[in-house]
């Protein structure tokens, strides 16, 4: 059966790799609530799956903030059924120098990152933890198991994901709920080639030699994709994994083994 007829909710939806969560999932027949902080993207994402077929709704909500997201939460079970999967995309990242870190940056980050995810986590749990069922898969990064240099908030935020993971895996899984993350790589979405400037500014080089770089420092030679991702999230998903739990799983082409 696979993930056919799952509920799924799929925070940051609306672009990037959770948009392609979404719509992956959706094509697996899926049911799948296409959660972000921009109506318009998330409206975007559940018409394109709608229109090939599929069964979506939107969702506009901000991780930073608890009542939005239990209301938005109460809102997708009635309106889709009982939920079976939450996948924590929601994410923001910003190449900056310690020293010019700002408190600014610094807490948009680690509030949108990292408490928006435990956050929407409690929200599914206290849906999931009655029915003992369900599982959880959180975004981190290979930013999450390896710190980079003018990433100080962006690596405390996924480092910090990974212990949020561990421990609520721990703590739920006598009830029958997983919760599991993956470590994607460099994933060209929208986001990175809007951080790219800083990236190149980081390395003095160009933006022609960015991939070429980043290509060269991962063994298999090229960079990850979003339907990389969103196989790893379906296997996650579903029964075929139900014996783990806790794992952070990296999608990275063999650039950190750890």
């Amino acid at each position: 059966m696979g993930i056919e007829g799952k509920v799924t909710a799929v925070v940051g939806g609306g672009s990037g790799i959770g948009a392609g969560i979404c719509e992956h999932f959706a094509a697996k027949g899926a049911k799948v609530a296409v959660c972000d902080v921009n109506a318009q993207k998330a409206q975007d994402v559940a018409d394109r799956i709608v229109k090939a077929g599929g069964t979506a709704i939107a969702m506009c909500f901000d991780v930073r903030h608890r009542q939005e997201i239990e209301k938005s939460f109460l809102s997708i079970e009635n309106e889709l059924g009982e939920l079976d999967v939450l996948v924590n995309s929601a994410g923001i990242s910003i190449i900056v120098p310690c020293l010019e870190c700002t408190e600014e940056i610094w807490d948009l980050t680690l509030d949108i990152n990292l408490k928006g995810t435990f956050q929407c986590c409690q929200a599914a749990l206290r849906h999931m933890a009655p029915r003992k069922r369900g599982s959880i898969i959180n975004i981190s990064s290979q930013s999450g198991k390896v710190g980079h240099t003018e990433y100080q908030a962006y690596c405390a935020s996924k480092f910090g994901i990974i212990g949020v993971t561990q421990s609520l895996a721990a703590e739920f899984a006598p009830l029958g709920i997983r919760v599991n993350a993956i470590c994607p790589g460099i994933v060209m979405t929208q986001m990175w080639k809007e951080q790219l400037p800083s990236y190149c500014k980081k390395h003095h080089f160009s933006a022609e030699e960015a991939v070429p770089y980043m290509e060269g420092n991962i063994p298999m030679h090229r960079l990850g994709t979003v339907e990389d991702v969103a196989n790893v999230a379906e296997f996650l998903a579903w029964s075929e994994s139900s014996y783990i739990t806790g794992q952070s799983i990296n999608v990275v082409g063999g650039y950190i083994m750890h």
